[in-house]
């Protein structure tokens, strides 16, 4: 006889219950018992306890019931990947009334799982800057260490103190990865279009960007032109040169290039002096993981997808809602 056939000991299973289906499907659900254990207490094998699950579910014993919100949420990200010829999007709960600090928080935990089920042994992950890229650098934690990680640095660094750099979001997910973070040795910015692109023949800048070239995914947010903006308060230009592009029709700032509605770049001095990676670029690595979320950049979120540049994307309810209402 082998351990399948055991049958449970009748005295053993409790008065109230109807039979041994019942009272481990209670055990189970209810106790929280692991089907080894249910198996010792019942004196049966595992894969019986198995079975016994599944008749549960079958007799109607047991019914599992998805909870709405998140099961309006998992159409919600399905509907919005089918609209935009997205691999996956990831819609996260959030309140109306929740404060900013609260939101980002929460897209940054989003972004955060997402990167931790899409990452691989040995891939190089290309960072840009924000709050909100910071947000997923602070939240990142991998379930187990990965060999041969690397985080890479995709514009140049900010002049200014402000805590969300490009160089700080780089090394601090590189950090809570256990990846090397392999900074960029130049400023996000230079002075003229000639001095720019002196420095980018330095060989340090070549290798830089031939890794960007080869990376496995890129991690990025996207921003308005809005007064309390993150290229506003990060002062990587002047106001001035801001409203210039929008005066052009700019609506989303996508890794300091301006887009249309259209999600098509539009180009002026500014793009020739700036060190980072271009447009085309970004469109061709693989896996381009799109984070952010907020009413007022609705907007901006729909011209990048618009443009083809996410691959991936983690949004609020809100934002995804109105995204997909047109």
């Amino acid at each position: 006889m082998t351990s399948d056939d055991l049958t449970p000991s009748t005295h053993a299973i409790p008065a109230e219950f109807d039979d041994a289906i019942v009272w481990a499907a209670w055990l189970y659900y209810e106790n929280q018992l692991t089907q080894n254990e249910i198996a010792a207490m019942i004196g049966v094998s595992r894969a019986t306890i198995v079975n016994y699950l599944q008749e549960a579910r079958q007799k109607g014993v047991v019914r599992i019931l998805m909870n709405p919100e998140i099961v309006a949420r998992t159409n919600i990200a399905r509907k919005l990947a089918a609209k935009f010829g997205l691999t996956e999007a990831l819609v996260i709960p959030t309140e109306k009334s929740a404060e900013p600090d609260a939101r980002l928080k929460a897209l940054g935990a989003g972004g955060a799982r997402l990167i931790e089920r899409m990452v691989s042994p040995g891939d190089t992950i290309c960072v840009s800057w924000g709050r909100t890229v910071l947000a997923i650098a602070d939240a990142i934690a991998l379930p187990r260490p990965l060999e041969g990680l690397s985080v890479v640095q995709v514009t140049g660094s900010s002049s200014g103190t402000r805590e969300f750099s490009a160089e700080l979001c780089a090394s601090i997910m590189a950090r809570n990865m256990g990846a090397a973070s392999v900074n960029m040795m130049a400023p996000t910015v230079l002075s003229t279009p000639e001095l720019r692109d002196a420095l980018m023949g330095e060989p340090v800048l070549k290798r830089q960007f031939e890794r960007i070239g080869k990376a496995d995914m890129i991690v990025f947010g996207v921003g308005g032109l809005a007064a309390e903006s993150t290229m506003r308060l990060a002062d990587v230009t002047s106001d001035e040169e801001i409203d210039a592009y929008a005066q052009e029709g700019a609506v989303a700032v996508l890794i300091c290039r301006f887009l249309d509605q259209h999600g098509k770049q539009i180009v002026r001095d500014f793009d020739k002096r700036v060190i980072g990676i271009e447009l085309d670029g970004l469109r061709s690595l693989p896996r381009r993981l799109c984070v952010a979320g907020a009413a007022q950049k609705v907007d901006a979120i729909r011209a990048v997808l618009a443009g083809g540049y996410a691959t991936h994307l983690v949004t609020d309810i809100e934002v995804a809602e109105q995204l997909l209402a047109e």
